[in-house]
């Protein structure tokens, strides 16, 4: 990965406001378990750093996917993983399809107020009985008229109580489950949508989480994005930023921690010697560090290769093992680290305890690791019935 002086000016641009304009709340927002999208989105989006790799045309930079993956990492430091996971969901998760796919008119409606940082976006593809199972969905869009009449059900919708709209993916006929289903732009006050209650999580706790129902919602059909039937291959395509955003967003997290666990372990005194100056710990730490630098030239090279190709078939493998790492490494490190905080590492109010909850969300969204080492065997052709 060769970075520019643009993709430093970014990092520069994204770390500053992460400083001004997000750390100094997070406490506060965490507390609250909601942060003010609207107008933190507002904020970045008068920065231009809620489309950096959209089109132009729309608002965007129309810079490739390498400074989207730069945006990433520098968010987080970010000292909390909800903000910047929804953020995330507006850059990466809800709008990849409508940039790619959408028509004109749908992209000026929904992508160009998006990047503008006018509306907040969501993603809607769980549901209480089909998480990481996409092709199990039961939310149905059937055709009257002109119109889709949306009925179903969505869980764990991140942005879902204060987004303006909803990249949803229903079932849009009765054929094979993954050519039946279609991506829908549904504005979430339209009549018959239900934010029915505010998720309370493990972790996670500034980003709102919603559970929202859908009874006889009328959406015109000119909302669909692309072809009807492709919503399943579009949302797979979706999940290739997701993953990427995921992995690169974890990067400085991660060595956060363990610099603030070399930092507490250094005045920390047992047995009279400082912590860190215990074997075990300083190696633990290293061994730590080292597999943090693993996981960024991985999440690099997969960046490469999208950059390059984003139907590249080894991107699919490539992003599966990212996300796969990063939800495995995040779990070892807070893991890790808490565990020389002793006591303290335990108090709710710890960052490395803040870490150890919000991580443990990498495992399971977007994909769980089991669904992640199934798409790897896949490429690698070892899958039962692969094989002679």
């Amino acid at each position: 990965m060769q970075f520019t002086t643009e993709h430093d000016a970014l990092r520069d641009t994204i770390a500053r406001f992460v400083d001004g304009e997000i750390n100094p709340y997070v406490e506060a927002w965490e507390e609250a378990q909601q942060f003010p999208s609207h107008a933190l989105f507002k904020k970045m989006g008068d920065l231009g750093l809620l489309g950096i790799h959209k089109p132009e045309a729309y608002g965007g930079m129309g810079l490739d996917y390498s400074y989207a993956m730069v945006a990433a990492e520098e968010l987080g430091r970010i000292k909390c993983g909800g903000v910047p996971m929804a953020i995330g969901v507006q850059t990466d998760m809800a709008t990849p399809a409508l940039a790619r796919y959408g028509s004109d008119a749908l992209r000026r409606e929904f992508l160009a107020p998006a990047i503008a940082g006018d509306q907040v976006a969501s993603i809607g593809v769980s549901e209480p009985q089909a998480g990481s199972d996409v092709a199990q969905l039961k939310t149905t869009a059937r055709k009257e008229g002109d119109d889709y009449v949306i009925n179903g059900s969505k869980m764990w919708i991140t942005n879902g109580m204060k987004a303006d709209w909803i990249c949803l993916l229903a079932n849009t006929s009765d054929g094979p489950a993954h050519k039946n289903k279609s991506l829908i732009v549904v504005p979430l006050g339209s009549p018959g949508v239900q934010r029915a209650r505010k998720l309370h999580k493990l972790g996670m706790w500034s980003s709102d989480t919603a559970q929202l129902f859908f009874d006889d919602v009328r959406v015109p059909q000119r909302n669909r994005i692309g072809d009807e039937g492709m919503g399943f291959t579009m949302q797979m395509q979706q999940f290739q930023e997701e993953r990427i955003f995921a992995a690169a967003s974890a990067l400085k997290g991660l060595e956060n921690i363990v610099q603030a666990t070399i930092e507490y372990t250094s005045d920390r005194q047992t047995f009279g010697m400082p912590i860190l100056h215990n074997q075990v710990v300083h190696f633990r730490l290293a061994e730590l560090q080292t597999e943090i630098e693993a996981l960024r030239s991985l999440t690099y090279r997969c960046c490469e290769r999208y950059v390059a190709d984003p139907n590249d078939q080894g991107v699919l493998q490539l992003a599966s093992m990212a996300k796969l790492k990063t939800g495995r490494l995040v779990r070892e490190v807070t893991d890790a680290c808490l565990q020389y905080w002793g006591g303290q590492g335990y108090m709710w109010e710890a960052e490395v305890a803040r870490a150890f909850r919000d991580t443990r969300l990498v495992s399971i969204g977007g994909g769980a690791d089991e669904v992640m080492l199934g798409i790897i065997c896949k490429t690698m052709g070892i899958l039962p019935g692969q094989r002679g």
